[in-house]
């Protein structure tokens, strides 16, 4: 007896040890074992809320901490991250945050800060950390055009003033042995079958992953509440990154620490695309509708065309029921779009093909409904891609892709202008479509979505956000990327001639009229089209316009796109037509991408960061 409780023991004890080591590099864990101090505070606590392996935390060691800066050794020739910390993050933390490791490397941390004890004694101490961080781990769908768990990149060009650019990069990986076989049933309809494993990652502009999300702790593509596509990523003026998935939508720090991690209000479901941090402080999403009652009497769940804002703590606050805002029967792009490329619904069988008038008749009679390109609430009618607030109005500016539309809609639900081409519009909406001008305010001549000089609408385009900080009551800047899909109502000859845009506007709201200022992406030919989704975004810091491409050279395995293109990342100083930043990510399908300000992330936000 006594033998066996001192073998037991020494198991426990051999458990305890294996189990400290597991989850802390320099400092004590306990009484039962010690570890070597790299420093003159506490231990470090890598990957310290489970979803961030790139992060870390140096414990305070009981200590108060103030004037905490840190700095990750680069690389030879890599890219230097350092930052300052508010006493209040340290708090938060217990500790110093650490952001910004390499992958699979012992990593040299260097930070500053003012030790102050139980006595009120102050120590001003420099020192540094040696850290392992492990390789990104991230699952694959075996396709060999997959260069990397995560991005294989290809940096171009970047040019000095962009040297310290982090960029967020939210990607997809398609994964059909484990995506979801979901439909809802009651009633009928609803997007909730699309599912892609995330690959959401933050890169440096030597190309090097820097931070990425490992999200099987709070995803699960077998479960329809823990499943869906990763999107709508947000960094707002806290710092703090927000996005949605599937039937959540969450909020957490860059360390990892959950801020919230909610299900969708009831009412509302299959959350995609877009999430909006407004300058009100509430929260727009773009959902759809749990029960519709069409007018024809018949229930469905709605697809892609409702905006639901709710307060921080959760509560419904309003909504914009686009099929009684808009027109669900204009069909005049839905009857031009690409069959084989209608957003997520990507068929190479239906490449080139294009749905007839009778096709949406016989569909209309029908009960087929969901995610799914045709007319009516119930189906993919809309395909609303992004929403963005506008202050000076109180009014929502979003992007219909499936209408070719950017309307801005006000509070009471009135369209106040819609930019798009005028073919389709009857009654009052036909009354808001913006007239195009040029650059000295005459008017452009344009007949069946196709305009004389150098003006051109927006195709089944994705993400509008207003350019805040050039914007005012009266004029509005508005970024959009042109996809290019069904351009002038109509398949070109030969899909090689398709091509996509990055874009900017300039809307004159009393006058009624629109002027396109910029336009990236003509010359570049259909090498540089991305079909679906993409983004094009203002930034004040650097007053700049960043482009992603997101799925160009989208490759086709039997009969079916495998997801994996190679995205563009581009920034351009304002009203520039070379990019001043240019980046490859090779075999991978992309959503969309956006710088990431780390000072922010850390409580050292300026009035210049952009909220978008």
């Amino acid at each position: 007896m006594q033998k066996k409780l001192v073998v037991r023991t020494m198991i426990a004890a051999v458990a305890f040890a294996l189990a400290g080591g597991a989850f802390a590099a320099g400092g004590s864990s306990g009484p039962a074992v010690k570890y070597p101090k790299q420093g003159q505070i506490g231990e470090i606590i890598t990957n310290p809320y489970r979803i961030a392996p790139l992060t870390a935390i140096i414990r305070n060691g009981g200590y108060k901490l103030e004037n905490v800066s840190v700095r990750i050794v680069p690389k030879k020739d890599g890219q230097e991250i350092s930052y300052k910390v508010t006493p209040e993050e340290v708090m938060t933390h217990a500790g110093i945050p650490v952001f910004g490791l390499y992958p699979d490397y012992v990593n040299t941390i260097e930070v500053t800060y003012t030790r102050i004890d139980a006595k009120g004694e102050k120590k001003d101490i420099k020192e540094s950390y040696q850290v392992y961080a492990p390789p990104v781990y991230g699952e694959v769908n075996g396709s060999p055009s997959l260069k990397s768990t995560m991005f294989d990149t290809t940096v171009v060009k970047v040019d000095p003033k962009y040297k310290d650019r982090l960029y967020l990069v939210n990607n997809l990986l398609t994964a059909p042995s484990k995506g979801a076989r979901f439909i809802w049933n009651n009633p009928t309809g609803g997007a909730i079958e699309w599912t892609f494993y995330p690959q959401n990652a933050i890169i440096d502009t030597t190309g090097a992953v820097r931070w990425y999300l490992l999200p099987d702790s709070i995803y699960n593509m077998e479960d329809p509440y823990r499943a869906g596509v990763m999107m709508g990523f947000q960094q707002g003026k806290d710092g703090a990154l927000t996005w949605g998935y599937g039937q959540r939508y969450v909020k957490y720090d860059i360390m990892g620490r959950e801020i919230f991690n909610r299900r969708l209000p009831p009412a509302y479901n299959d959350f995609s695309h877009s999430f909006d941090q407004a300058q009100n402080g509430n929260y727009l999403l773009r959902v759809a509708s749990s029960d519709y009652k069409r007018p024809d009497g018949k229930n469905v769940r709605t697809v892609r065309d409702v905006i639901v804002e709710l307060s921080p703590e959760g509560k419904v606050v309003d909504e914009w029921r686009l099929f009684d805002i808009l027109d669900p029967y204009r069909d005049i792009v839905i009857k031009s779009l690409d069959q084989g490329a209608v957003c997520l619904n990507l068929d190479a069988s239906h490449a080139g093909k294009s749905l007839s008038a009778e096709d949406l008749a016989k569909m209309e009679k029908s009960d087929t409904f969901g995610d799914i390109s045709g007319v009516g609430a119930g189906r993919n009618w809309a395909h609303v891609n992004s929403v963005d607030y506008d202050p000076t109005d109180d009014s929502i500016i979003i992007s219909s892709g499936h209408q070719s539309v950017i309307p801005k809609i006000v509070r009471d639900k009135k369209v106040k202008w819609i930019l798009s081409a005028p073919d389709g519009w009857k009654g009052d909406l036909a009354k808001k479509v913006l007239k195009p001008i040029d650059k000295d305010g005459k008017p452009v001549k344009c007949e069946n979505g196709k305009c004389e000089g150098n003006f051109d609408y927006t195709w089944t385009q994705h993400t509008a956000f207003r350019i805040d900080s050039k914007s005012n009551k009266d004029v509005v800047y508005v970024t959009a990327f042109d996809n290019g899909d069904g351009r002038g109502f109509e398949q070109p000859a030969m899909p090689t001639m398709k091509y996509s845009r990055a874009v900017v506007y300039k809307i004159d709201q009393k006058n009624g009229t629109v002027q396109q200022v910029w336009e990236f992406g003509k010359e570049r030919g259909h090498n540089w089209y991305s079909p679906v989704t993409s983004l094009t975004q203002y930034e004040p810091d650097k007053d700049s316009v960043m482009v992603y491409s997101a799925t160009p050279e989208m490759q086709l395995q039997n009969g079916r796109a495998i997801g994996n293109p190679s995205p563009y990342l581009m920034e351009f100083d304002w009203g520039k037509k070379d990019p001043a930043v240019e980046i490859r990510i090779n075999g991978s399908m992309g959503y969309q991408a956006m710088p990431f300000r780390i000072n922010k992330a850390f409580g050292q936000s300026s009035k210049k960061e952009s909220t978008k």
